[in-house]
């Protein structure tokens, strides 16, 4: 991700969440707290932008670390755009993110999920991510409870 891909992903990003029942996110971003969290947070490892045809961003994929994770798991987010959706961006994304993880020694790639996000669940499985946890019960803003699921990608050494 490049400076002047802030603007369209942070778009994206606040479209999904506009939408609502796919991200754990619930407040818009502005583009500089985009920028602080996808670009410059002491967290990133990378973050993938997709390009159309026209070069505009159509999704972007961040990988990070996590306090609660182990040292050689990295953490997946991954938006893509919804309207108009481009197929196939989501896998692209995830070629480019794990030869970076490969390259950089990761074993393990956790994602977590709301159990809700259908779409989402069933994108990372396609990717190769298996269930291990369920957090149960964790309340959005308005005190919903909704369950997030983490599945992990075990394979990122075989894929470098």
């Amino acid at each position: 991700m490049m400076r002047e891909d802030v603007a369209e992903a942070c778009r994206i990003l606040n479209q999904v969440i506009e939408i609502g029942g796919t991200t754990a996110f619930e407040v818009p971003f502005s583009e500089p707290l985009f920028a602080q969290s996808y670009m410059e947070g002491l967290d990133k490892i990378c973050c993938h932008v997709g390009l159309d045809e026209q070069g505009d961003v159509v999704g972007f994929q961040w990988l990070g670390t996590h306090d609660t994770l182990p040292e050689d798991c990295a953490d997946i987010a991954t938006f893509t755009r919804r309207r108009p959706a481009l197929r196939g961006a989501g896998r692209a994304l995830f070629r480019e993110t794990i030869k970076t993880a490969a390259a950089l020694g990761f074993r393990a790639i956790n994602a977590t999920i709301r159990a809700d996000n259908v779409s989402g669940l069933s994108y990372y499985e396609k990717m190769g991510f298996r269930d291990y946890s369920i957090a149960y019960g964790v309340p959005l803003r308005d005190g919903t409870p909704v369950n997030r699921i983490s599945k992990g990608f075990e394979q990122v050494q075989s894929h470098k």
